[in-house]
């Protein structure tokens, strides 16, 4: 497990129309779907040739019962689900759904760091193999970005449970500090304090795609909507901050425009 300890190793999207989201992210991504094949629960496999990229489900009674909306999570590799709950709780986190398993899946445990955004513990049923796909790979995660209150804190609260570590810390001027953040490799993502638009502390992945211009005409036409972007970013990436249909957020990252 050692390999995947402290790194995102899954993604789904929790909808409010399974079908719907389905054939948005097909036109968009170009992804695979079919039936999971588990027995106690409907949830849909993304992937892109045959790598497994994430899933999708409706959207459940607790979820909504929470006034959560549609939105992505990310599942972040453990290797004791219900030991690293109760860590994120003692460090002022919380327990969205308490730990539970996925029958021949794995175990996993739906928390929040201490400022409320949301994430999920995984530990699979068998060894996960490394990922081998190379960085940038189209209709792959390629960014982790959080929006949260304090970004110091909020690293803080990762590098004790996880191990992360800083990257550069970008001057945003009037934005405040860019953090990027490691899980002992290159970067994989960033945390800035939120903007105040923002309703809510929150995890957004970015999805690979091979140019960012095309991919606006692809969300618009799927029925997506476009709340951020097109713009550069350093490094000479172009990105797209973007609605689905049901409103859940996700963005695309490209090498060029």
């Amino acid at each position: 497990m050692d390999n995947v300890r402290g790194k995102f190793v899954w993604y789904d999207v929790m909808t409010t129309d399974t079908k719907g989201a389905q054939s948005f992210y097909q036109d968009v991504l170009g992804w695979n779907a079919k039936d999971s094949g588990l027995a106690d629960r409907v949830y849909t496999i993304f992937s892109v040739d045959e790598t497994g990229i994430g899933g999708l489900m409706a959207l459940t009674n607790d979820a909504r019962a929470m006034g959560i909306p549609a939105c992505w999570s990310g599942y972040i590799g453990v290797d004791d689900v219900d030991a690293f709950a109760d860590r994120v709780q003692a460090a002022g986190g919380s327990i969205h759904h308490a730990a539970e398993d996925i029958p021949n899946v794995g175990r996993f445990a739906v928390v929040a760091d201490p400022q409320g955004a949301p994430f999920i513990l995984f530990k699979g049923a068998s060894e996960m193999p490394p990922s081998n796909v190379a960085a940038g790979t189209p209709g792959h995660v390629g960014w982790h970005e959080l929006y949260t209150g304090d970004h110091e804190r909020a690293f803080a609260f990762y590098a004790e449970l996880f191990g992360w570590t800083k990257g550069e810390a970008i001057d945003m001027g009037p934005m405040g500090v860019y953090q990027l953040f490691a899980a002992g490799g290159p970067p994989i993502g960033g945390m800035m304090n939120k903007p105040v638009q923002m309703p809510v502390n929150c995890w957004l992945y970015y999805f690979n795609v091979d140019a960012i211009e095309t991919a606006v005409e692809r969300v618009k036409k799927a029925g997506g909507t476009i709340v951020n972007g097109p713009h550069e970013v350093p490094g000479g990436s172009f990105i797209i901050q973007c609605l689905d249909p049901q409103h859940a957020m996700f963005a695309l990252v490209a090498p060029k425009r």
